[in-house]
Order: structure tokens, then sequence, then C-alpha cells
């Protein structure tokens, strides 16, 4: 009997000393306190980026957007310059310019070609006729030089007869216009003809007149529609 009461001394006695050892909960929370100093800035680091991590949507989104605005603010201000220093798009409406261009042909025109250069007899220009309609029509006489055709449809340059096979037809008798009598051009007019001669408002006639270095927009180079005719203009 007297070993069993003292067994269970024993074990009433462990559990004292437990209880004894085990801190209490100011204890623990100075434990705590005491903890290293790159423990404390773990938890700081795992707050902060929990915090991060629950910031709302919305800034992504503004941050996206904005990228957007900025996109599209360098696509037009590249077209811009494109479209008004390089070259741009210009449609045929009509068949003054037959067989070379026919109606409907979509065209890109060099505005840079004469920026570096000047007019050549025989290129293909688009100049303006007012302020909402351009024309297209090829370059016979140069600046400061004379222009004219006889009865017979031939073109006089500086009173020399000029070689050339761009138009469809001679000039008619009919169709003469000013160029009947020598035509004096300024130093910055070039005189123009369409190829189809006898069905173009052109140089001929005083609504046209001599075309200024001013009102030519650029050289056509390309004819880019229709796709089975797309190639280099002559």
């Amino acid at each position: 009997m007297s070993k069993k009461l003292k067994k269970v001394d024993d074990i009433e006695e462990t559990v004292d000393n437990i209880e004894d050892k085990t801190p209490s909960r100011e204890e623990l929370e100075a434990i705590l306190d005491e903890r290293p100093e790159d423990t404390r800035k773990a938890k700081k680091k795992n707050k902060k980026k929990q915090d991060e991590d629950e910031k709302p949507q919305e800034v992504n989104i503004v941050k996206e957007l904005l990228n957007l605005i900025l996109y599209i603010g360098i696509v037009v201000i590249l077209c811009y310059l494109i479209n008004h220093f390089v070259g741009c798009r210009s449609r045929v409406d009509g068949n003054s310019m037959n067989p070379t261009l026919e109606d409907g042909d979509n065209l890109w025109v060099s505005k840079i070609a004469y920026r570096i250069g000047d007019p050549k007899r025989f290129d293909v220009v688009i100049f303006d006729y007012d302020e909402d309609t351009t024309y297209v029509k090829r370059i016979i006489g140069l600046r400061g030089g004379t222009v004219r055709s006889d009865q017979a449809g031939n073109i006089y340059i500086n009173e020399e007869l000029l070689e050339e096979n761009y138009g469809i037809e001679p000039i008619l008798p009919t169709n003469l216009g000013r160029a009947n009598q020598p035509i004096l051009l300024g130093e910055d007019e070039y005189f123009v003809l369409g190829d189809n001669r006898n069905h173009s408002q052109d140089s001929r006639w005083s609504d046209v007149g001599n075309v200024s270095r001013d009102d030519i927009i650029g050289k056509v180079i390309f004819r880019i529609y229709p796709f089975n005719k797309i190639g280099r203009v002559k």
C-alpha cells in the first residue's frame, strides 16, 4: 500500500514540476518580443507583400489604359508625319489618264520625291486643282520653257518637236485650247497633259492653266489597287 502511495506522490510531483516549468502568457509575450531582429524583418516583409497583393486591381487597369493611350498617340503621330512628309494614297476618278491609269485605280504618291529633287518631264503627278479637288496628269513642259501644239497634234517644247508616245491619240485641232500658240511657263510653273489627250481637262484650258510648283503634291510612284495591276507607274 505504501508503494502505491509513493507512486501517486511521484506522479503528482512530476505534474507539479511540469506546471512550474510551463511559461505563463506574460512570459510567452516577453519571449516573442525578444525574438531575433531578422525574424521581425521577415514578418514585416511578409506583411508588406500581403498588403501589395491586396491592392485594388484598378491600379493595373489604369496603367494598361495609359500604355494604350501612349501607343495610340505614337501611331497617330507617325501616320501624320508619313502622310504630310513622306507620301500618301490617292484614287483616280475619271479616264483622263487612260491607258496609263484607269478610273478607280489606287495610287501611292511620293511627297518626299520633290523635297529632294525637282519634277521632271513625263513624271505623273498629283496637284491641287482647288481646295477640295486634286488632279493627276503628266508633266510635259518644264518651268521657264514654252509649249505649243500644231494642228496635227504634235507638241513642241521651246519650238522643238517633242518625241513621246504617252498620248492615247494626237490632240485634235478642236482641243488645242491655249496650246495653239506658244505658252510661256514661269520660273515655278509646269505644263501638264492627260494621256487621254482629247478627254482631259489640263493645262491647255485656262481653268487649269500652268501648274505652280507649290500646288504639286507629289509624284505617282506605284499602283496599289486593283491587285491584278499592282506595279510601278511609268
